[in-house]
């Protein structure tokens, strides 16, 4: 058992002192097992890391319909919405089944998702994954499924990838908020502040890459004191706001890392936004009825999906050529909270 990739049934039997028949009783949950052996194969399943071969069933079944993944950090963010929507018009056209699930940042949550997800016959899987090691997608897992990721490229993991230039994106952002007379730019945002890793294989690092980049572009020297990270969401961004705007000398800009930051600024900032400019990461619905209107850089989530879906459906399809990088850019959308310039002080 040791010398193969994967235990088979006859390897369970044998280890459990049982048929192969009643093992494939207990994983259909025969009624004709004895409860005692059924819990003793189970046993013996968890302790050889057993997992049944459930597209191999499928195919035996009469299943030929195909059916692709969805794994995502928040379905609720409309970020993501947007994605899986492409995504599953790409899948129509596949006459493909589409089955959407969320992590919550959450690694551990991840693996066990995907892992049930495989298990459970997919042909392929998305991921917009979660910071970490992904090492626990082996090729005994995948079963030489493809697999296209979403946004970041973590470790233990080389395959097809759609990502954004987070980078040059929140280089623009802060650009942007100096040429409207900002030097007092505040960063609110997640993750952590070391920029040593490959900005490209985190879109958290990038970001703060991006935000420190711009500054250095624009001559300004990088201020802790400015720079507010791992808000886990909207109440700890407005905390984190609260923060900025109580400094003896406060930021007269902000950048928000992302929709839910820019979010938890506006619940501070308020109508008018307190004469403080804004600029966000991440386009979001209503940003353009706000007083003013919230001004954003925005990859198309759309776009993204799109791009990933049909390099998942052209592997599926037979295509071999060698793994598939893409990166896609973002647009500055200038509606009015970006391009307030500061008030003058007293």
């Amino acid at each position: 058992m040791r010398n193969r990739s994967r235990p088979t049934v006859r390897d369970v039997a044998a280890a459990a002192g049982v048929s192969p028949m009643t093992v494939s009783r207990v994983l259909n949950r025969s009624p004709l097992v004895a409860p005692e052996t059924a819990d003793r194969v189970r046993e013996v399943m968890e302790q050889v890391g057993f997992r049944l071969n459930q597209s191999a069933r499928n195919l035996r079944q009469g299943r030929t319909t195909t059916m692709i993944g969805l794994v995502v950090d928040d379905i609720a963010n409309p970020f993501y919405a947007s994605l899986g929507r492409e995504v599953e018009q790409v899948a129509e056209r596949h006459d493909a089944l589409l089955v959407v699930a969320s992590c919550g940042s959450d690694l551990a949550r991840e693996r066990r998702v995907v892992t049930t997800l495989l298990d459970r016959g997919l042909d392929g899987l998305l991921m917009y994954p979660t910071a970490g090691d992904h090492g626990y997608l082996s090729e005994e897992l995948l079963e030489k499924r493809p697999v296209v990721l979403l946004g970041r490229r973590p470790s233990g993991l080389d395959t097809d990838a759609v990502g954004v230039d987070n980078v040059g994106a929140a280089m623009r952002a802060v650009l942007h908020l100096f040429d409207h007379g900002h030097r007092r730019i505040g960063l609110v945002g997640y993750g952590r502040a070391e920029s040593g890793d490959d900005p490209n294989a985190d879109h958290r690092l990038g970001r703060i890459e991006g935000y420190r980049r711009g500054l250095a572009s624009a001559g300004i020297g990088y201020d802790p004191d400015l720079v507010r990270l791992r808000c886990a969401g909207v109440n700890e961004a407005a905390t984190a706001v609260r923060e900025l705007l109580a400094l003896p000398d406060p930021p007269t800009a902000l950048f928000a890392m992302n929709n839910r930051m820019t979010v938890g600024a506006l619940r501070v900032l308020g109508a008018g936004l307190g004469g403080v400019a804004l600029v966000g990461f991440d386009d979001f619905e209503l940003a353009d009825v706000f007083d003013p209107p919230i001004t954003v850089v925005a990859p198309d989530p759309g776009e993204m999906g799109r791009r990933a879906a049909e390099i998942l459906f052209a592997r599926l399809g037979g295509d071999e050529r060698p793994i598939e990088r893409t990166t896609l850019g973002a647009v500055l959308i200038a509606r009015g909270s970006g391009e307030l310039r500061p008030r003058s002080r007293p």
